[in-house]
């Protein structure tokens, strides 16, 4: 039997913890890495560099693969739809990967799907932005539909004024731009699915995401409180996007819970890949999102998703003062020895994400005392000890 060639396009964190996976179910595993040094590098045997914005290096890179897939949404749609037409067997297809490339195009689709957006508008002025701000109520969030993450791209504009200094910048560098009402939200919840270009889909348990300055801080499995009826609800919105979109692989579709207003939840974002919100599942669920995304793209029947622990915590770990990450690592698993350490083999900066920890509670043990031995941890590799 000849075992697949899974090539990757992008070679960060996402990529390099597809690695172990690949290696135990026997497939092989090739990224094409931005550059020399970036986090999949290490760990896998084949990364050549290349520029993932060029149809040639693609071209070549995706020669000899049976399933090229992906480490983030930033790959030129129009090289994909050609890479499709040549042959190429790409997951997600390009079709439904756009809903996670532009906001806009997303908006539009949950609208038509009848799932429960906030109030939104494409823009190409600040007289729209102005506009729509009188009509919902100010402050509004602005969005540059591409190429936004971890809360770039993204602004609070507080009043016309604000928005006559603030906009024409941005307009720009891109037009239109999504114009969104700020949603009173109790909280971020995060519904991770996954399908097969079969149809064969699976939900994980809700979580709940927590943010610190637009990064994910922490992730808590399943969310703490949650109703059945929320939980579920938001885990059939997830499959039905997954399922009415052609989604291929894990989806991760991040919500605001709205108590009291609609269905109780509002589609925040949509992301086509393994996401952060999904980490807790390397060590808290019976299939990682990342066995299941492989399974996924090459068309296997899915694992089972469910957690290990009454509770599963999270926890990322940025950039601070420590330098050499392994320095600490004597008192970090000491500290806590049923932690979970994942490093992303990346160089320490200020706020930059360089790995995360994972800790399983049991038996209904308090949600705080996890989310405390989790923090310990990667306080004690983030500040070093």
């Amino acid at each position: 039997m000849t075992f697949p060639v899974i090539g990757v396009v992008g070679g960060g964190q996402l990529a390099r913890m597809m690695a172990p996976v690949a290696v135990a179910l026997g497939f092989h595993l090739h990224v094409l890495a931005e550059a020399a040094d970036v986090s999949a590098v290490d760990a896998v045997a084949y990364a050549p560099v290349g520029d993932y914005r060029d149809l040639e290096t693609l071209r070549a890179f995706a020669r000899g693969v049976d399933v090229l897939t992906f480490d983030h949404e930033h790959v030129p749609n129009e090289h994909l739809q050609t890479l499709i037409a040549e042959g190429i067997n790409v997951q997600p297809r390009p079709d439904a990967l756009v809903n996670a490339q532009d906001k806009l195009v997303m908006r539009a689709a949950i609208e038509k799907l009848g799932l429960p957006n906030p109030a939104w508008a494409a823009v190409t002025s600040v007289a729209e932005i102005t506009e729509f701000g009188e009509k919902n109520a100010w402050p509004v969030v602005l969005k540059m539909p591409r190429g936004g993450y971890d809360g770039k791209g993204v602004a609070f504009l507080r009043n016309a004024d604000h928005a006559a200094q603030f906009a024409g910048e941005w307009f720009a560098a891109m037009s239109p731009l999504l114009v969104e009402e700020v949603v009173d939200f109790s909280r971020e919840l995060s519904a991770l699915v996954a399908r097969t270009p079969s149809g064969e889909a699976r939900a994980w348990p809700v979580a709940e995401s927590r943010q610190v300055a637009g990064v994910c801080d922490e992730v808590i499995a399943p969310a703490p409180g949650i109703s059945d009826e929320v939980a579920a609800r938001a885990q059939q919105a997830a499959l039905k996007i997954a399922t009415e979109l052609g989604v291929t692989g894990v989806m991760a579709a991040e919500l605001f819970e709205t108590p009291g207003r609609g269905p109780g939840y509002l589609i925040n974002e949509l992301a086509m890949r393994p996401h952060n919100t999904g980490h807790w599942t390397m060590d808290g669920s019976l299939t990682s999102q990342f066995e299941q995304h492989l399974r996924a793209v090459l068309d296997l029947p899915l694992g089972a998703t469910d957690a290990l622990g009454t509770v599963v915590v999270m926890k990322n770990f940025l950039g601070g003062a420590n330098q050499d990450l392994f320095s600490s690592y004597r008192a970090a698993l000491a500290a806590e020895p049923a932690v979970k350490v994942h490093s992303y083999g990346k160089s320490v900066r200020p706020g930059r994400k360089i790995g995360h920890v994972n800790v399983i509670g049991f038996a209904n043990e308090d949600v705080t005392a996890v989310r405390t031995r989790a923090a310990t941890v990667a306080n004690i590799i983030r500040d070093g000890q």
